[in-house]
């Protein structure tokens, strides 16, 4: 099935969103809340991709970005026994609509709750990372492993997505971020932040809202890469999962080394 849906993937882009890609109306664009919008790509890529995933696992449940928009009870079923496909047709939907780069497509298997493979498009690079649970990460058909070393704070580059921390916790953060050796705000794209983690583009990457369709491929894929993927306060991630902010790193190394630089007193977290 790892095939299957990997092709599946490739023609929703290839045929979807990619034609879309500067192409869009101002009447295709609309803003679903305040600061993110959604186009007729997401909406049709969405559709496509419910139709193929249903098609090849036959009983299962898709828990879609754009459905959770229109009827917010449909993100109840993350959790559900069984198989539940999550997807985000287009991750980076701010940059595909401004005609910008990156941008990616994004699906995952949960089974009863636990991740169990996952895939991320990067489209415009035409890059595809896959991961199964036990199995390791595949980008474009060759493992990939995070690193195993930790450099030390001033060595480290990551992300450090501020917009949606708290207002406490944002400002700790920019007080002690110059204490690492890179931190950007990142690409506003979780389907390439991943991928970067895990192949040592980037050590980490920090992110505070974490809806499942944004985090639950990404954190399989690092996870099965030998990397972390925990709560701020080091608790343990599930795609059911939606506060307490997310840490991901190459290692448990980095991530306390991360974690304690940006954070050195833990019980405000």
């Amino acid at each position: 099935m790892l095939d299957q849906v990997a092709d599946l993937v490739r023609e929703v882009a290839a045929t979807i969103v990619l034609p879309r890609f500067r192409h869009l109306s101002s009447g295709e664009i609309k803003e679903k809340s305040p600061g993110d919008v959604v186009t007729i790509a997401d909406q049709e890529a969405e559709r496509a991709l419910t139709r193929g995933l249903t098609a090849l696992l036959p009983g299962s449940t898709v828990v879609g970005e754009e459905a959770v928009a229109a009827d917010p009870r449909v993100l109840d079923r993350v959790g559900d026994e069984g198989a539940v496909w999550i997807v985000d047709p287009v991750d980076g939907t701010n940059n595909f609509a401004a005609g910008k780069t990156p941008f990616a497509v994004m699906v995952a298997l949960v089974r009863s709750g636990e991740p169990a493979a996952s895939w991320i498009l990067d489209v415009p690079g035409d890059h595809l990372t896959v991961a199964e649970a036990g199995a390791g990460t595949y980008r474009d058909g060759v493992r990939v492993k995070t690193r195993t070393d930790d450099p030390g704070a001033t060595q480290l580059r990551g992300v450090v997505a501020r917009h949606y921390l708290p207002q406490h916790l944002r400002e700790v953060a920019n007080a002690n971020a110059g204490k690492l050796g890179e931190v950007t705000n990142g690409h506003h794209c979780a389907g390439y932040e991943y991928p970067a983690v895990a192949t040592d583009e980037q050590q980490f990457a920090m992110f505070w809202r974490i809806l499942p369709w944004d985090h639950a491929p990404g954190a399989l894929i690092i996870r099965e890469a030998g990397g972390t993927v925990l709560h701020l306060d080091g608790s343990p991630y599930r795609p059911t999962d939606s506060e307490r902010g997310l840490l991901v790193a190459a290692n448990d190394d980095v991530w306390h080394t991360v974690r304690d630089t940006l954070f050195p007193d833990p019980s405000i977290l």
